[in-house]
Formats: C-alpha cells, sequence, structure tokens
C-alpha cells in the first residue's frame, strides 16, 4: 500500500495540500551542502551517530526522503537515523498523512522491509517552545485534541541536542485571508525573540520580519546546539532588504560562517530588473525571490568574531532550467563564492560609496519619536503611512452616495454588529485588527461625515469611509489634517517615485507608501510646521535668510524628481528614506518644484492636451449594449484604446516617459478603470455597479489631462538632469 501510494504521488501536486512543492534539485544541494559544512566543522557527517537531523516543517517530507535516498549505501547506518536520529514536525493534518507514508514508503523500499516512522510529529514547530529554554507558548492546547503517543513524541524530540535543522519554511509574510483564522497569526514567544534581536537592532521604520520565514529562522536559531548547521530555501529578501537589516547584523554576530546562493526569480519587480530576475525555480509556484542559505555555529571559544559571509548569485536573465542547471552542476563545496564585508548599516550586497550620509535626512524615526525640545535633525518632524483599509471592496468607491447606502457600508456595519463569531458566511471581510475592535465590542452608527475623497491610486481619486472602526490602519492620518495642506509619498521600499496631493493617500497610493506633510496637527488641532526649524537653519545657512519653509517644500519636491539623484542613490533610496542634497541656483528648484507640486495636486484642473479622438460603433451591437471594454495603450503608435469603439490618436512620444513605478502615468490611469472581478463573493453578489461605460466621458477627458501632466513633467525633469550642479 505504502510503496503503491509514493510511486503514484505526484509532488508538484502538493500545493493542493498548501504545501509548496521544494524542487529535488534545491533538497539535494542543501543535504550536500549541510553534511559538506558538518564534516568540514565538526569532523561528522550527516549519517554519523548522534548527528540528529529537524526538518521543522516537513510538508510532505520531501527532505527526510531525500535524506533516506542518500544514506541509501549504508543500511545500518540509515537505520539509525530513521529510527533514532531524523525528525520531522508538520502541522497540517493532510501533509502530514502524506509526509508519513512518503518516509515510510521509502524507507521500505529501500530497506526491503516496512517499520513505522516514529519520529513525525503532528505539531506546530513555532509554538513548540519548550526546548528552547522558553516558557512553553500555547502548544499544550493543540495537544489536547492529538493522540498521547504524538505528546509523547514531541517530547522526546525536544530532549535531543539538534545538530542540522533543515527545510523550506513558509514564506509568507501575510497570509491571504482572514476569514479563514490564519492570517497573520502570533507566536507570542518567537515573536517576542524577534523583537528583542532582529527588530532592535533594525532602522526600518515599519518591518515586516515577523514573516513566517523570519519565524523560523528565529526558531532554529535557539533551537540549534552549540555546534550546528541551519539549512534553508526561503524568501530572498533576508540578503539585501531594508526590513532584514537588523536580521542580518544579528545572524552575523551569532554564527560564524553564512553561505548564502541567490537564486533570484522575484516576479514583484518590474521593467529591466524583472526581466533580470527572470523565472523562479520553483516554477512560478512563487512570487518572491528565493536564496538557499547556510547558517555555521560553532561553539564559542574566546572572544566571538564576525561571521565569514560567503556569497554567490545565479546569473541574470537565467531562466528556470538554466537555474537548476547552474545550481546543480556545483556543490557547495566546490562552488566560488564571493567574500562579503558586512557595510556599518548590516546590509551584505549593492554596498556602495557615495556621500549619503553627509546629506540632510528627508525624515526620520529618531526625530519623529523624539520629546519636546530634542534634536530634530531632519526636514520633516513627522511621516508615516497612508491609509490601510484592508477592505477597500467594502469602504471605497466612486460614487459617495452609494458609499453611504444601506446596502453597502451600513449591511456591513450591521453585519459586524450582529455577529457573534468573525466568519466567512456573516459576508465581513475580517482582519486582525476588526477581529481586536470585535472582542472589545466597539460599535458606530453609519456617519456621513466618514467620507472623505482621497487618492487612491496615482491620478485616481475614489471616495472612502474613514471610519475608525472599518479602517484597518489609519496611520498617518489619524492625527493629520488635511485641510490646506500638501502632501508627498514615496515608496517604502523598491524603485525609487514619489507624488504629492493635497488629499489623504492610500497605503498602496504608489507602492507602500511612506508621507510627510507640509503641516502637521496637535492633540487640539492646531496645524503647526512640520519643516523643521533645524532644517531652516541648514537651508539658510547655505543660501540665505530669505529662505522660507514653503520653499524647502518645493525644494525637496524638485531634488526627488531629479533624475540625476536618482540615479546616483538608486541603492540607498530603495534602503533608506530619503535624504537631501544641496544644489546650486536654489531659486531654479524651487520654481521646478513648485510647478511639480502643481501639475500633480491640480492635474484634473490643467489644461487637456488635444488628443485626436475617433469613433467605430459597430453597427452589428445589440442595442443598449455597450462595446467591450480594452483600455490598452500603444507607446510605439501613441494611440490609447478605451473600447471596441473608441481610440484616442495623437499621444506624444514623451507623455510615455512620465513613469511611477511599473507603469506610465496614462497607464495608471487606464488600470484603475478597468471593470475588475470583485474578489470578495458578498460585494460581488450585492453590489458589483462599476460600469466602464458610465465613466468614459469623464475618463477621457482625465487622459487628456494626464498627458499633459506628463509632457509638462518630463520637460522639467529633462531640465534638472541637464542642470549643473555641485
Amino acid at each position: 500500500m505504502y510503496e503503491g501510494f509514493y510511486q503514484i504521488y505526484n509532488p508538484k501536486a502538493a500545493d493542493r495540500l498548501g504545501v509548496v512543492y521544494t524542487p529535488n534539485e534545491i533538497v539535494r544541494f542543501m543535504i550536500d551542502g549541510a553534511d559538506w559544512l558538518c564534516r568540514e566543522h565538526f569532523g561528522r557527517g550527516l549519517i554519523d551517530e548522534d548527528v540528529h537531523i529537524l526538518d521543522p516543517c516537513t510538508g510532505t517530507g520531501t527532505y527526510v526522503c531525500e535524506l533516506l535516498e542518500s544514506f541509501r549505501g549504508s543500511p545500518d547506518k540509515m537505520r539509525r537515523k530513521y529510527e533514532k536520529e531524523i525528525h520531522a514536525n508538520e502541522v497540517a493534518i493532510l501533509p502530514y498523512y502524506v509526509a508519513n507514508l512518503n518516509i515510510e514508503a521509502t524507507y521500505a523500499e529501500i530497506a526491503g522491509q516496512y517499520k513505522e516512522y516514529e519520529n513525525l510529529c503532528f505539531v506546530d514547530t513555532l509554538d513548540n517552545v519548550a526546548a528552547l529554554g522558553l516558557r512553553r507558548g500555547h502548544q499544550h492546547d493543540m495537544f489536547a485534541g492529538v493522540s498521547d503517543e504524538n505528546i509523547k513524541r514531541v517530547r522526546e524530540q525536544n530532549k535531543r541536542t539538534i545538530s542540522v535543522v533543515i527545510g523550506n519554511p513558509p514564506y509568507n509574510a501575510n497570509q491571504q485571508n482572514e476569514n479563514e483564522n490564519n492570517k497573520n497569526r502570533t507566536y507570542p514567544r518567537i515573536d517576542q525573540s524577534i523583537k528583542d534581536t532582529y527588530v532592535k537592532q533594525s532602522t526600518a521604520q515599519k518591518t515586516k520580519v515577523y514573516d513566517m520565514y523570519a519565524r523560523f529562522f528565529r526558531w532554529a536559531t535557539d533551537r540549534l546546539g552549540d555546534d550546528g548547521v541551519i539549512a534553508f530555501v526561503t524568501n530572498s529578501s533576508f540578503v539585501d532588504s531594508k526590513t532584514f537589516d537588523g536580521f542580518r547584523k544579528v545572524m552575523g554576530a551569532v554564527f560564524d560562517e553564512i553561505w548564502v546562493v541567490d537564486l533570484k526569480g522575484n516576479a514583484r519587480t518590474s521593467g529591466e530588473r524583472r526581466r533580470q530576475e527572470a523565472g523562479n525555480i520553483f516554477d512560478d509556484q512563487i512570487k518572491v525571490g528565493v536564496a538557499i542559505s547556510f547558517f555555521v555555529k560553532k561553539k564559542k571559544r574566546g572572544k566571538k568574531k564576525p561571521a565569514l559571509i560567503r556569497y554567490d548569485a545565479v546569473p541574470d536573465y537565467f531562466g528556470v532550467d538554466n537555474k537548476r542547471t547552474w545550481l546543480t552542476s556545483t556543490p557547495l563545496s566546490e562552488r566560488v563564492m564571493t567574500t562579503v564585508t558586512p557595510s556599518t548599516r548590516g546590509n551584505w550586497i549593492n554596498q556602495v560609496e557615495n556621500e549619503w550620509d553627509d546629506l540632510l535626512p528627508l525624515a526620520d524615526k529618531k526625530v519623529k519619536s523624539a520629546r519636546p525640545g530634542a534634536p530634530q535633525k531632519a526636514v520633516f518632524k513627522l511621516y508615516g503611512n497612508g491609509i490601510n483599509t484592508a477592505r477597500d471592496e467594502w469602504v471605497v468607491r466612486d460614487d459617495a452616495t452609494e458609499l453611504l447606502t444601506a446596502a453597502n457600508v451600513a449591511y456591513h456595519l450591521i453585519d459586524y454588529a450582529d455577529a457573534d463569531e468573525p466568519n466567512v458566511e456573516n459576508g465581513m471581510k475580517w482582519s486582525r485588527n476588526l477581529k481586536r475592535k470585535r472582542k472589545r465590542n466597539l460599535a458606530e452608527k453609519l456617519d456621513k461625515k466618514f467620507v472623505e475623497t482621497y487618492e487612491y491610486r496615482p491620478f485616481r481619486k475614489r471616495n472612502v469611509y474613514l471610519s475608525p472602526l472599518l479602517i484597518d490602519e489609519q496611520g498617518y492620518w489619524k492625527k493629520q489634517g488635511c485641510i490646506n495642506n500638501k502632501h508627498v509619498a514615496f515608496p517604502a521600499a523598491g524603485s525609487f517615485r514619489c507624488l504629492a496631493s493635497d488629499r489623504a493617500m492610500d497605503f498602496h497610493f504608489i507602492g507602500d507608501a511612506r508621507v510627510v506633510s507640509r503641516y502637521r496637527y496637535n492633540d487640539e488641532g492646531q496645524r503647526i510646521d512640520n519643516i523643521t526649524d533645524w532644517a531652516l537653519r541648514k537651508f539658510q545657512e547655505r543660501y540665505g535668510k530669505e529662505v522660507t519653509k514653503d520653499a524647502i517644500f518645493a525644494y525637496c519636491y524638485a531634488v526627488l524628481h531629479d533624475p540625476v539623484y536618482r540615479e546616483t542613490y538608486a541603492i540607498n533610496l530603495k534602503r533608506e528614506l530619503p535624504r537631501i542634497p544641496f544644489y546650486e541656483g536654489f531659486e531654479r528648484w524651487c520654481a521646478w518644484g513648485q510647478t511639480l507640486l502643481d501639475l500633480h495636486i491640480g492635474y484634473e484642473e490643467v489644461a487637456p492636451h488635444p488628443l485626436t479622438r475617433i469613433d467605430e460603433p459597430n453597427p452589428r451591437r445589440a442595442e443598449g449594449t455597450a462595446p467591450k471594454v480594452i483600455l490598452r495603450s500603444d507607446h510605439g503608435a501613441g494611440t490609447i484604446t478605451l473600447d471596441a469603439d473608441t481610440k484616442l490618436t495623437g499621444v506624444p512620444e514623451e507623455a510615455w516617459d512620465y513613469v511611477l513605478g511599473n507603469r506610465t502615468a496614462i497607464d495608471w490611469v487606464l488600470d484603475q478603470h478597468k471593470e475588475k472581478k470583485i474578489r470578495d463573493e458578498t460585494v460581488r453578489r450585492l453590489f458589483d455597479t462599476y460600469r466602464f461605460a458610465d465613466h468614459k466621458e469623464r475618463v477621457i477627458d482625465l487622459l487628456a489631462r494626464v498627458t499633459t501632466v506628463s509632457i509638462e513633467t518630463v520637460a522639467i525633469t529633462n531640465a534638472m538632469a541637464a542642470a549643473k550642479r555641485d
């Protein structure tokens, strides 16, 4: 039975079980690398006695099966490993049973006889903190629902000194659906350990270092014996992400050697960077970049030295097949690696030598949190995140009246108030924050005062119901007024761009948006300059006493659009909040900045560019039906196709040069007016009212105006690129 199941089971279908299948090339490379490192540093290989191996998230048992295959030539030693020294955990019930079948079938095929695998535990590894020297989490609650035999297995495993932790941890920072009661689950003991280490050492404003794979790194580090190896294949963001600067610092201090093989494959990039990342070695089962890493820990002898860090990366433009060939062609023991010397900021790769540290901080976490009277060495005192609704389909609408109908927000509120327990059926999209509010019995009445127009995406205003109850994270706007104010948003990470508005902004307005404002507000609602007096002194010392804070605001906006600035500091801007240089010709840069502010804030009022409209209705289309929506641009031809009837021509070539992230400004408008399928089943059933045909004339007018904005923005940035600077 077991052997037959093992032969017919297709691991590539493991995603049906909620498990990402790990290619065998990766598994073998990791096992071979871990074995070599153990022999090099500890004089014992994986097959040797008392080398206990743990796969903390075994899925369908791929790593354990491959370990047994690697021991095939030594039957007695393999039997000992199988019975006593290979351990595995799995928390999902179906993969747990599949893993058990696969592992036992593999052993039976090699050994010629069936034997129960007694080292597989049904347990959530991250909750099982008893072996870490920490107070136990809530794993005992889970024990109550499983067998005494499983409890015994977990306790036996916890007694073992683990020499090697190997596997493929979950990758997600944010799971997809809180209604399934698994989004952003907290692990109090591990999360506290992360807070005390990775987060404490980080300079990031808001960290996603509570990502599941970071939790497994933290757990494995604490679980490993004095001498041991961690071998994981994970999301590669720990290699160079700003969020993981603290992680890199801590791991470099704790471990003696770190080996990283970067397989790239990040599908969440765009343009040339996306082409360089090429395919994902996981056959596009996942969208994030992938890295294999080995962390070697030795018993401390004398003063601890920083880790020796070795790094290798697959060449750019390598597709899936080339990546697998590249990986398998050279084992870790023979691979020519680059030795990395971390920077003072904890960067391992893409280090730069420039005068970035000498520039003025645009914003700073220390300044933001500083007490009154403390030094404020940044241009802006406060900054923060855009509005994160977590339920756009419920609380964001084009029509303000629709937003207030009983069939929309009111329905949502009533449904919330009547819900005994958060679940899928009650028509509510639940999040962690909303669950907390529900437990506190918070409620509110429908009120039109919560309706505000805000910037949803670039050049796309919408109405939002800014309810303290329904909005998941009001972020920066909880304390900031938007009346007679100006704001500038830029992404927290990735390719730099920025855009201004006089309205509140969505968190995803221009990436994960960070926002600085011309003014801020105190608890009494009094408006205060958000540009610091320290910044004013710095600018006046350089340019003269006539410099004002309004001029500084415009100057900063200009610099952030400067193509030379963006190219020179591209790597810095991916990792840190912007810094501001002093350029020659302050007045000219202020004028450029003010013109850009007027264009971008007042984009609906600029003169429309004279595009040519061509209408060719299909005479055979049924009366009363709308033409097929297309909303596609052709940059080469200078055309915009709206639907099967209407096309705009005469878009100047330079208009396509104004790009925000992965789209031109014009393409942002097109993308944001498509008839997209609503994901929330309840919203789709009751409130799917958007039709492009109802907005067609408005969108045509908007496209003509955004074309003007694009042309004039490019003209200014081209002038900036040619400007003389110190």
